[in-house]
C-alpha cells in the first residue's frame, strides 16, 4: 500500500509521527508536506495530495493541518476524492466502510499524537464495504462532481 500524505506548517511534527507509524506497518509513504515552520498556504498541499490519489499514484491519503479542516475542503474540490476529517477511530473506520473515503484529514492542534496514529490506522486498514448500498451512494456522491 502507498500513501500520500501531506501537511501544513502547523502539522510537522505530526506527519512525521504518522509518517513513521504507517512506514512501522509496512506501508510506503510519499511525503507531500513541508517541514519548514515558516507559513504556507494548505491548499496546494491538499491539492498535491489529492491529485495522487485521484490519479492513481497513491492508495490513500492523510492530510493535516491545524485543525484538518481547511485541508479536506480543499482536498473534497479534486474529481474523485472523498476526503473525511476524522476526530475518532470511529469516523475512520465508517469513513473507509460505508463512504470509501480515501483521504482522512486530521488536526495536529486539536488531535493527540497517539489518537491521530490510531485515526489513521484504523483509516488505511479499514477496507471499504461490500454492501450494494454503500456503493450506491458513494457513486452518488461521485455524481455530484459533475453537476
Amino acid at each position: 500500500m502507498r500513501i500520500a500524505i501531506g501537511n501544513d506548517h502547523a502539522a510537522i511534527e505530526l506527519k512525521q509521527e504518522l509518517s513513521e507509524h504507517l512506514a512501522s506497518l509496512g506501508i510506503e509513504v510519499a511525503n507531500h508536506g513541508v517541514d519548514s515552520p515558516e507559513s504556507m498556504d494548505y491548499p496546494d498541499i491538499a491539492e498535491g495530495v489529492a491529485r495522487a490519489v485521484a490519479a492513481g499514484e497513491a492508495d490513500l491519503g492523510v492530510l493535516a493541518c491545524g485543525t484538518g479542516i481547511g485541508v479536506s475542503i480543499a482536498a473534497n474540490k479534486v474529481p474523485g476524492v472523498r476526503a473525511a476529517l476524522c476526530s475518532f477511530e470511529y469516523h475512520a473506520r465508517m469513513a473507509r466502510e460505508h463512504n470509501d473515503a480515501n483521504v482522512c484529514c486530521v488536526g495536529a492542534r486539536v488531535t493527540g499524537v497517539e489518537l491521530a496514529k490510531a485515526i489513521v490506522e484504523a483509516f488505511v486498514t479499514t477496507p471499504f464495504s461490500d454492501e450494494p448500498r454503500h456503493a450506491r451512494r458513494r457513486d452518488k456522491i461521485t455524481a455530484l462532481e459533475s453537476c
